[in-house]
């Protein structure tokens, strides 16, 4: 859209993604588009068994194949840097801290995951990698494996009892369990989560290049800043002799946040061979190796009074770590689950304990809503079953227990401060835009057909995480280009447009000639990354700080110029005007013209800004879905948002949020199915067995915004990068718990794979 258009139809509008005609034309820079010429080919050795212990491991054979510069092991790197991989804690109940078994880089002495890393071979050409890779001795003699979320079993770490990491609790144990014996109704229901391959787009990757005294690193990542810092500390070497740039990024939702041991030994090689290193991983290395999402099971219980008000609400689940604590994935199930662990009720007590378990599987870590999606499909699924249970009407026990508007700001018993909400009003809005009025009629024609119709509501709250720091940077080059520096990093989600268009929102200037940089941590001295749905409220925060000392400091001289009082000029209307005089010239007017006076110290404006406090978007999801009960094929039918996100920027790349987070949402639902069998090897390491959804398993998701302007931020805005999936898994999964209802069944866990509806509709036909 052309800034003439966008005076003429307003601001934050729906404008296209400009990036699109590059990506979707192959004219996009990913990882492996980036890798430098010449540069040695990474192959990984990985373990082929679950648990074991090393008996021997010989490489002397693949060092010396045709083409090979070096075989790393983890002996090797310890001669050379710290070799062990860093992890975050949570504090237990007793007030210790949580298990931190030592993670190498490479497995040593001992395997406990299918896809561990064991060696790493480094030739000319990745064929000569992977030929040599083949001449690797590696005997391993097998233990017992652990799979199961039970405290006990083989042990995988020394110093852990029981394979459990942590135990953890949070909120008011003694008024919760007070409540519960005084309700006048108690419901409880078992929540399991399934665990969640991350297929991203593009596979994991990374290059490096050691010019003698700097590190060049390049990945598929989410954030420079995130692996900045800790390859300094890994290699010994200083920050400023690091630089780390990230290039187009097919696709992260959560799983390239994180440091992977693969990232260090391609920059330690790049030092020690003297060759840059390059690294991509293949689609089943990606999926034996990538860390997991979701994974855990809940114990939720609901106390009610005669009136059915929620009086107390209790939650002990069970997660899910794999082998290792992945950087994040302590805090993935606890400080972040807890968040929004009363959802949008007001319940006067609530207690949340958590125990973290190691098993033989990969590590477990965020995945897109991280911790958000996991504590509202509790929450959601537990409200579902209780007015079931109770025989009212499901909207109708949320409308008694939701948070009433004249309550905000409200401190929940987690201690979260939402600032606004207006529930009551989203929801009547789904009420009326989804047609529940017609469901009846749209459930009697298929039952003529023999089909199941459910419809199933969600309602959602999301605690917008991450740092709450942001900085921008404003570049006005020659020939009217303007850079504006950001630091976070888009992943897909379209912030070259988006940023764009906000910078011409706020001044004019224009957005054809706005140019977004970001991922280079030479150009951008700090940043806070892309992840917890924090981009577009601290980004656009941190831009209008810039704004305005970018408009302070044009005034200043504005007044000199014009030998006025620089009280007498205003910028308004996307222009600076004179009080006084008739004197009005745009922004880049103004930029060239102290261009012109070789006033450089203009050409470059930077500004910080930090959010006081977290914005809380939240909407209701309704999904109708049909089932034939002669196969247990279900058809996503209806799918309705309405979302509360705030002022939005760019409504149309919202709501390609929302289609993208509700797509993931379903997909864990009702195909997304990790298999490991008795040994701990991977079942479902490709996508011959591993589903994830298809074009034709959705129905278009017609979006509404019904907006409440967060008061954390001066746009009013609120994240919307998760909130689809935070909302899609527990409204589907209660539409089949509705058409399943009659029939008898009273409990439906993901993956609701056609097979295991089918057994469900005809268990007593089997029995």
């Amino acid at each position: 859209m052309t800034t003439q258009a966008m005076q003429k139809f307003g601001k934050s509008q729906p404008v296209t993604r400009r990036e699109d005609q590059r990506l979707l034309t192959g004219r996009g820079t990913y990882i492996e588009d980036s890798f430098p010429a010449g540069a040695l080919r990474a192959f990984v050795l990985r373990s082929p068994v679950a648990h074991g212990v090393i008996t021997h491991l010989d490489v002397a054979e693949a060092r010396r194949a045709p083409g090979v510069a070096g075989v790393l092991t983890q002996g090797d790197l310890e001669g050379g840097m710290d070799a062990f991989m860093d992890s975050l804690v949570v504090d237990q109940l007793d007030g210790t801290p949580g298990a931190r078994p030592a993670r190498p880089m490479l497995a040593k002495d001992r395997v406990r995951f299918v896809g561990e890393a064991v060696a790493v071979v480094f030739a000319d050409s990745l064929s000569q990698a992977r030929d040599a890779a083949e001449r690797i001795v590696l005997d391993i003699e097998d233990l017992a494996v652990k799979l199961d979320l039970a405290p006990g079993g083989v042990a995988l770490h020394e110093g852990v009892t029981d394979n459990t990491a942590f135990d953890w609790g949070i909120g008011d144990r003694d008024a919760t369990d007070a409540a519960f014996a005084a309700a006048d109704h108690v419901v409880s229901l078992e929540v399991p989560d399934s665990r969640v391959i991350i297929n991203t787009m593009e596979p994991r990757g990374c290059h490096a290049t050691w010019d003698g005294a700097r590190l060049h690193f390049a990945y598929s990542g989410q954030a420079v800043w995130w692996m900045k810092g800790p390859l300094a500390a890994k290699l010994g070497l200083a920050e400023d002799d690091v630089h780390v740039t990230i290039p187009d990024v097919g696709g992260a939702f959560g799983m390239k946040a994180m440091p992977y041991p693969e990232y260090f030994i391609v920059a330690h090689a790049a030092r020690q061979f003297g060759r840059p290193v390059a690294w991509a991983a293949e689609r089943s290395e990606s999926m034996m190796s990538d860390h997991a999402g979701r994974d855990l099971t809940c114990h939720a219980e609901l106390a009610f009074d005669a009136d059915l008000k929620i009086t107390g609400y209790r939650v002990h689940s069970r997660c899910n770590l794999g082998a290792y604590n992945s950087f994040n994935g302590q805090n993935i199930q606890t400080n972040l689950f807890s968040r929004v662990l009363t959802g949008v009720y007001n319940i006067p007590a609530a207690w949340l304990q958590v125990q973290g378990i190691y098993t033989n599987t990969t590590q477990v870590d965020a995945y897109r809503g991280a911790g958000r999606p996991e504590a509202i499909y509790v929450i959601e699924r537990a409200i579902d079953t209780a007015a079931r249970q109770l025989g009212v009407d499901p909207l109708d026990l949320r409308r008694r227990n939701f948070i009433a508007r004249d309550q905000f700001p409200y401190q929940t018993v987690m201690d979260e401060n939402y600032d606004v909400g207006d529930f009551h009003h989203v929801l009547d809005r789904l009420v009326t835009v989804a047609d529940l009025e017609g469901f009846a009629a749209r459930k009697a024609q298929d039952a003529e057909q023999g089909r199941l119709r459910g419809a199933g509501l969600c309602y959602y709250i999301e605690s917008i995480l991450g740092n709450p720091e942001e900085t921008a940077e404003i570049e006005f080059l020659k020939g009217g280009a303007v850079n504006i520096y950001v630091g976070t990093q888009s992943n897909g989600q379209g912030h070259e447009t988006v940023f764009a268009q906000f910078l011409a929102d706020q001044t004019g200037l224009p957005v054809e000639d706005i140019h977004v940089i970001q991922g280079d941590s030479d150009l951008i001295p700090e940043g806070g990354g892309t992840g917890g749905s924090r981009s577009v409220t601290t980004q656009g925060t941190a831009t209008l700080a810039t704004v305005d000392q970018m408009v302070s400091a044009f005034t200043h001289f504005l007044a000199e110029t014009w030998d006025i009082p620089k009280e007498d000029i205003r910028f308004e209307d996307e222009a600076f005007r004179s009080v006084s005089t008739n004197h009005v010239l745009r922004l880049s007017e103004v930029a060239e013209l102290a261009r012109e006076a070789g006033r450089e110290d203009l050409m470059r404006h930077r500004a910080k800004a930090k959010l006081p406090g977290r914005s809380f978007p939240n909407g209701a999801h309704l999904a109708e879905i049909v089932i034939d009960p002669e196969t247990g094929q279900t058809q996503l039918d209806r799918y309705t948002v309405v979302d509360d996100f705030g002022n939005l920027i760019n409504p149309l790349l919202a709501e390609g949020q929302v289609h993208g987070g509700v797509a993931q949402g379903v997909g864990q639902l009702l195909m997304e199915a990790v298999h490991y069998d008795a040994s701990g090897q991977l079942l479902t390491a490709s996508f011959m067995d591993y589903a994830i959804p298809r074009a034709n398993d959705l129905p278009m998701v017609a979006f509404h915004s019904e907006p409440l302007p967060s008061t954390q931020n001066p746009m009013g805005m609120k994240g919307c990068g998760e909130a689809g999936t935070v909302g899609a898994m527990a409204a589907v999964a209660n539409a089949v718990q509705d058409a399943l209802w009659p029939c008898g069944s009273r409990q439906v866990d993901m993956p609701l794979t056609p097979l295991k509806l089918w057994e469900m509709l005809h268990e007593e036909d089997r029995a």
